[in-house]
């Protein structure tokens, strides 16, 4: 018999997800997901796990509750780990109870793990908190869509009215004139301050802020549709002072991740800190080279290198790998002079315990031949492990300085088998703000994907190019793309130093033609 863990999975934030969470999603056979949560917590879990989206949206066709029930059931009794992922909180009215009960019926183990609740967080990346000391002591959280076949309603309006602390309701908004009516109806003033949150959490967050008064109009006026979280009460007022989310400089906007889908954590961290949406669309994956025989004949003749060069953060990591396979270590490279073609790669090398004594200004084959421009080379054998396809600039110009140069590939890039539909269907909908290219591979195959460079060029026209470095540009360009966005150095994090520039001088300009 399996086991079953409903998982509450964060109001929308990935990074909102407990650790529990991310433990169970690691672990799981099954994953049953609603709407609610965040299609990039799907990531945690491993590629063999099945995967069944059971909607339950406010509207159109998805499973009744008694089908997602015998999902649970019928998966458990195969043996396996489900998890029920549910958006927020599997207790606060997430119907995570019946789930349970229909468990325990069955005889199923079952574990709850708990999630953070919209019910607090959107407020609170709104700006809003739902408690204060001085205006607001208690905080209560209601239903906005009752069952609809209760006989009658299990809300006490005039028990609400007259409370002076804040009211959260969940899954109202299409019950909002009915709920503001109740409440004015039953002596809440109609100045009272209220908020509508749209997607709390996430890059796409709206809010709007009225009093019991104006909310539906404006609410309307704003077209703001489910899932929101509505609050009333006093707090809404330190909105103006306390609204931090929302202020940050990439707000709003989504951006597309190129790079291989186990290379884009840092871009995705950083590009979120500025509170923006990343979003993986993988044009690269790394994989082991056709044949390693020349890479193992390379490391049995390591003692006759005088010079090792790594271009590459994969490259380093692949050979260095490669080392512990064939029983050696990082003593390999003792007495050799070691040259990284950036930072980056550098510290990668470090992890092994070895210094480069090479790291050019200029972050690519130019800046590396600069640096190297200054040692005799001449005669010297050199080794360059590298991917299988790459510029030849590099090994040319050494072996043209006199230079014996062994190019050994320790890795490819190929297509991902994952397909590019989501990401696609997003630049269809001109949801997607900007796209990063970090390499000439990761463009080209970008183009391959959208179906080629007419389909790429009408899908980008209203979209921000990033490139990482002047060949990644001159890459883009060859295909017909306008680069907007480049960075000083070839790195991850002056990429998104460009990128808040970008966007940073765009609203200074915007704010000033006002």
């Amino acid at each position: 018999m399996g086991k079953v863990y409903l998982v509450g999975a964060g109001p929308g934030e990935p990074k909102l997800l407990t650790l529990r969470g991310k433990e169970c999603l690691e672990q799981a056979e099954v994953v049953l997901y609603d709407y609610l949560a965040n299609p990039a917590l799907l990531a945690h879990a491993s590629d063999q796990a099945e995967r069944l989206y059971i909607g339950r949206r406010g509207r159109g066709k998805y499973p009744a509750q008694e089908e997602i029930n015998r999902l649970l059931i019928e998966r458990a009794r195969e043996g396996k780990t489900v998890v029920r992922l549910k958006g927020g909180d599997p207790f606060v009215f997430g119907r995570g109870g019946e789930e349970a009960e229909a468990l325990a019926s069955a005889g199923i183990e079952f574990e709850v793990v708990p999630g953070v609740t919209a019910a607090i967080a959107a407020p609170a990346y709104a700006g809003i908190p739902v408690t204060h000391r001085t205006l607001a002591s208690t905080v209560t959280f209601v239903t906005g869509h009752e069952d609809p076949d209760k006989p009658s309603t299990g809300v006490e309006w005039p028990r609400l009215a007259t409370s002076h602390g804040t009211l959260v309701f969940l899954m109202g908004m299409k019950n909002l004139p009915s709920i503001v009516a109740n409440l004015t109806a039953e002596g809440r003033p109609s100045t009272t301050p209220a908020a509508v949150i749209r997607w709390g959490t996430r890059a796409t967050q709206q809010t709007v802020v009225g009093t019991l008064a104006d909310i539906v109009e404006k609410a309307e006026a704003a077209k703001m549709e489910p899932p929101t979280v509505i609050v009333v009460g006093d707090v809404v007022g330190l909105r103006p002072h306390l609204n931090w989310f929302e202020q940050r400089t990439l707000f709003g906007k989504r951006i597309l991740m190129t790079r291989a889908k186990e290379q884009a954590v840092e871009l995705a961290e950083r590009l979120a800190s500025y509170g923006a949406e990343p979003v993986e669309a993988p044009t690269i994956q790394i994989v082991p080279p056709v044949d390693w025989a020349p890479v193992d004949r390379a490391i049995r003749t390591m003692s006759t290198y005088g010079w090792v060069i790594f271009t590459s953060v994969n490259g380093v990591d692949k050979f260095m790998t490669r080392l512990g396979t064939n029983g050696l270590d990082s003593r390999a490279l003792a007495g050799k002079r070691i040259c990284c073609i950036g930072p980056r790669t550098a510290q990668e090398l470090e992890k092994f315990g070895v210094r480069a004594d090479i790291v050019p200004a200029d972050y690519q084959a130019e800046g590396l031949l600069a640096a190297v421009g200054t040692q005799d080379v001449a005669s010297a054998r050199i080794l360059i492990p590298r991917a299988e396809v790459a510029r030849e600039l590099l090994p040319d110009e050494l072996r043209a300085r006199g230079a014996q140069v062994d190019v050994v590939a320790v890795y490819r890039t190929i297509v991902p088998d994952a397909k590019a539909e989501g990401w696609r269907q997003q630049l269809i909908e001109r949801q997607i703000h900007a796209v990063t290219f970090t390499s000439s591979s990761t463009v080209r195959n970008f183009i391959g994907m959208l179906g080629g460079v007419d389909e790429a060029r009408l899908l980008l026209e209203s979209v921000a190019v990033a490139c990482i470095g002047p060949i990644t540009a001159q890459t883009a360009g060859e295909y017909g793309l306008t680069v907007s966005i480049m960075p000083g150095e070839n790195t991850i994090p002056a990429l998104v130093d460009a990128i808040v520039r970008h966007y940073g001088s765009r609203e200074q300009v915007a704010a000033g033609s006002r």
